[in-house]
């Protein structure tokens, strides 16, 4: 593929993320905007909870979903906690639901756990609202752990499966987008998968459209299936469109 090419696949593929400390209406009105580009609109923006009306409001004539994340970023909030702020979320117009996977909890044994939250989060969201849920992939050194988690996530009720939060160093790797892409496979129902966590360039992008390519098939990668979770990507992609930057800077992180 050709940089145009990758660029031309990535970006109606993108969500679009903004998650910094400092994020508040100025930055949410910033990312929305740049969210519908002069090459097309992307799959979603993912921002705080706290925003999400705004962007429902601002993004509400574009093709443009609103996903958000919960248990964000340690996957250890007390899970009544968790369970209301999908409640809210949803009541607030999220269309996807980014949920961090109780990682730690599940390494250490306790994976009924684990799996009872994804459940209880999937049956607040029913079957019209995304669950996409964020495994960490970085602090599984074990591929076979990482291969077992996914699978119990897709046994829960989860609808993607999600590399990072692209709060830890350790993002997302090519080892662990393979271990996504299988698990998704070897489902018995449709399962996507996002790429998370240090995505910034066309290579980048590249490198992750071909793993889905090989894994899943070509016609299998759209935005209903496939995704990347980045803020930088978005110029990348434009730029090798032969567009300049839209609507301000971009997002730091992610």
């Amino acid at each position: 593929m050709t940089d145009i090419d990758v660029a031309r696949r990535a970006l109606p593929l993108l969500d679009l993320t903004s998650l910094n400390d400092g994020d508040d209406e100025a930055s949410t009105e910033t990312l929305c905007a740049r969210a519908q580009t002069p090459r097309g609109p992307v799959a979603a923006v993912c921002l705080w909870p706290k925003f999400v009306k705004q962007a429902k409001k601002a993004l509400a004539e574009t093709k443009v979903r609103v996903a958000t994340v919960v248990n964000f970023p340690t996957g250890s909030e007390p899970r009544p906690e968790v369970l209301a702020a999908v409640r809210r979320a949803i009541g607030d117009g999220a269309d996807e639901i980014d949920l961090v996977f109780p990682y730690v909890e599940w390494l250490r044994g306790e994976k009924v756990k684990a799996a009872t939250t994804v459940a209880a989060a999937k049956a607040i969201c029913g079957p019209k609202i995304p669950l996409k849920v964020i495994l960490e992939s970085g602090h599984f050194t074990d591929m076979a752990k990482l291969m077992g988690a996914c699978a119990e996530v897709i046994d829960a009720g989860g609808d993607m499966l999600k590399t990072s939060t692209g709060k830890i160093e350790a993002g997302a790797s090519p080892e662990a987008a393979r271990v996504l892409l299988e698990a998704s496979r070897k489902a018995n129902r449709e399962i996507g998968v996002k790429i998370s966590g240090g995505v910034r360039t066309v290579a980048d992008a590249r490198l992750y459209l071909s793993l889905a390519d090989s894994i899943r098939g070509a016609s299998w990668v759209r935005p209903e299936t496939f995704r990347f979770g980045a803020s930088g990507l978005l110029d990348a992609l434009l730029a090798a469109l032969g567009a300049g930057p839209v609507a301000g800077e971009p997002a730091k992180g992610y």
